[in-house]
């Protein structure tokens, strides 16, 4: 699937990977939140954060918004339980249904409020049909 990011997003992939050395598969700039989310390559988060977060801390100092930072997968179960991060996942389960696909995920009730918010959930169902094609994400 063909990921399309505007001038602006891909200033900050530049920015970004420049500062931290990992190479992102995507970005999206969020109009609703100050926030700039990424997807970074498999094996690229220690790169992307940095020794004590000092990376993080860099690129927030230079953008001057939040940052949030997500490792891909190419596992469909796996990249979205990556999105959840730092919520406590006990269980992600992908089924298909009519050629969709469904995501159902177990998160621990300390975490439901937090992880079932409207920005959170949006962010999530995005990324994961952008990379995936996940038609739904449930959770429970």
């Amino acid at each position: 699937m063909e990921v399309k990011l505007s001038a602006e997003e891909i200033r900050y992939i530049s920015l970004f990977e420049k500062i931290t050395g990992a190479f992102i598969k995507d970005c999206i700039a969020s109009k609703y939140e100050n926030k700039i989310v990424f997807v970074v390559k498999k094996g690229d988060m220690g790169l992307a954060i940095g020794k004590k977060g000092t990376n993080i801390q860099k690129v927030r100092q230079v953008i001057g918004k939040k940052v949030e930072v997500f490792e891909y997968s190419d596992d469909p179960a796996e990249f979205v339980k990556n999105l959840f991060h730092p919520y406590r996942i006990k269980n992600v389960l992908l089924t298909e249904n009519e050629g969709k696909k469904i995501v159902h995920v177990d998160i621990d009730d300390r975490d439901k409020a937090m992880a079932n918010g409207r920005n959170q959930m949006m962010k999530v169902k995005m990324l994961a049909k952008r990379h995936h094609k996940i038609s739904d994400i449930i959770t429970r």
